[in-house]
C-alpha cells in the first residue's frame, strides 16, 4: 500500500509460498464465489465472527479484483471454486514475488523467528507463520502472554477398516451426507472411495467441522453415510416401480437410484448378504427394511485419520480473544500483529482458507501502513 515502506520477509524455510504452490493439486484454489453461502459459519467453523467483521474491509469480491487487478486473470467453476484461469499456482506466486521485487521487499529465507527479541529496530511485526500443529511454533507467543487454542488437524480423510469398501476405491460419488451419529454434525458433497477409507468434499468439510470432537475421540468415531438424497417414501417407491417393471431380473442387474454398479452391487451385499442375487419379485418387507436403513443411514466405524500426512489445515492457534477485533493487534504486545492461520480461524474446503488469509493480511496491511 505504502511503497515508502522498508519491509521484510523472514521466512523459515529455503522458499516461499510453498503452501500455495502444492494447494489445489498445484492449480491454488485462492477463493470462492460464495455464492452458496448463507452464513459464514457454514464455511468457517472457527472465527466466522471475526470474518464477516473484516469482510466489511476486505471479501471475495475484493480478492477477485484484485488479482485480476494485478494479472492474474481467474475462473470460477461450476462448484464455486475460483482458480487461476492459468490452472497454475505459480500465477498467484509470480504475481506476490514481482510485486515484493517492485517494492523492494527483502525476503530472508531459512531463518527461524522464535523470539521477538530478533526483530528489534522494526516499527511493526506481523506474524503469518501459519498453523502449528504440534503447538510447538506457538510457544514464544504464549510466552508473551496470548491465549492459545490447542491446535489440532482440520481437513483431513477417515481411515476405515472395510476391506469391502476400500477395494471400491477410487469411485466418486457425486452426493452424499456424511455424519457423525449422535450429534449434528454432518456435511454434504461429492465422496472418494479410497484404499485407506474415505475423502472428498463431504468427508474433507465433516472433519473441518468435527476437528475438535475428532480429537478428543482420538479419532475414533461411528461415522454415518447417506448414499442417496431421497426421502425414505421416495426409496421405497422406487423399489417397488422396479419389483413390477423387472420382477423376474436379479437386484444387482440395475440400481434405481443412479449408484455406480460396483458400489451397488456392495450396498447390496452389506443389507442382502447372501439374498443380494434374489430378483427384485422375490424380496420382502424386511428385506426392503434393510435395503433402505443402508441407503439412508449406513454406518462405518472411523478408525484414524487417513495414514499420510494430508492435512492442510490446523484448528487451532493464537485465540480471538488475544487481538483487537478490528485491527488484528496484539491486546499484550503493542504493534504486533496476526494474519492467517496462525489465528484462530479455519474454513473447509473449497478456497476458504486462502480467503481467510488474504482478508486478515489486507486488514493489517492498512493498520501498519496508516491507511483506514
Amino acid at each position: 500500500m505504502m511503497p515508502e515502506m522498508d519491509v521484510t520477509i523472514f521466512e523459515r524455510s529455503q522458499r516461499v509460498l510453498a503452501k500455495v504452490e502444492v494447494s489445489g493439486g498445484g492449480r491454488c484454489n485462492c477463493t470462492n464465489s460464495f455464492a452458496n453461502v448463507t452464513d459464514l459459519q457454514q464455511v468457517y467453523p472457527r472465527g466466522h465472527r471475526l470474518m464477516k467483521r473484516l469482510f466489511n474491509v476486505f471479501d471475495h469480491r475484493d480478492a477477485y479484483e484484485w488479482f485480476e487487478n494485478h494479472g492474474v486473470p481467474l475462473l470460477t467453476q461450476d462448484d464455486e471454486c475460483v482458480f487461476p484461469k492459468a490452472q497454475d499456482s505459480h500465477a498467484i506466486i509470480d504475481c506476490f514475488l514481482s510485486l515484493a521485487r517492485r517494492y523492494g521487499v527483502r525476503i530472508r529465507t531459512g531463518e527461524k523467528i522464535t523470539s521477538l527479541s530478533q526483530l528489534e529496530g522494526f516499527d511493526n511485526v506481523v506474524v503469518t507463520t501459519g498453523g502449528s500443529p504440534s503447538g510447538k511454533g506457538l510457544e514464544w507467543l504464549a510466552a508473551l502472554g496470548h491465549e492459545i487454542e490447542a491446535p489440532v488437524p482440520s481437513l483431513f480423510s477417515f481411515s476405515v477398516a472395510d476391506k469391502q469398501l476400500q477395494a471400491l476405491q477410487g469411485l466418486v460419488v457425486s452426493d452424499v451426507t456424511a455424519m457423525l451419529p449422535g450429534t449434528k454434525l454432518r456435511a454434504d458433497g461429492p465422496l472418494l472411495i479410497t484404499h485407506w477409507g474415505v475423502s472428498g468434499p463431504a468427508i474433507l468439510r465433516l472433519s473441518s467441522y468435527a476437528a475438535r470432537h475428532l480429537a478428543e475421540r482420538e479419532y475414533h468415531s461411528p461415522l454415518s453415510i447417506r448414499w442417496v438424497q431421497l426421502s425414505e417414501e421416495e426409496i421405497r417407491g422406487r423399489i417397488g416401480e422396479q419389483q413390477k417393471l423387472h420382477a423376474q431380473k436379479q437386484l444387482s442387474s440395475y440400481c434405481p437410484f443412479g449408484l455406480q454398479q460396483r458400489l451397488w452391487a456392495y450396498l447390496l451385499q452389506k443389507s442382502l448378504e447372501q439374498q443380494a442375487t434374489i430378483r427384485w419379485a422375490e424380496i420382502n418387507k424386511k428385506d426392503i427394511n434393510r435395503l433402505v436403513n443402508v441407503l439412508q443411514n449406513d454406518v462405518f466405524e472411523i478408525a484414524g485419520r487417513a495414514p499420510f500426512k494430508d492435512e492442510f489445515v490446523t484448528c487451532g492457534g493464537v485465540s480471538l480473544k488475544a487481538i483487537n477485533l478490528s485491527t488484528l493487534e496484539s491486546r499484550h504486545v503493542p504493534h504486533l500483529y496476526f494474519a492467517g492461520e496462525v489465528l484462530d480461524i479455519d474454513g473447509i474446503t473449497g478456497g476458504f482458507n486462502f480467503q481467510a488469509a488474504w482478508t486478515t493480511a489486507y486488514t493489517v496491511a492498512q493498520m501498519v501502513s496508516g491507511v483506514r
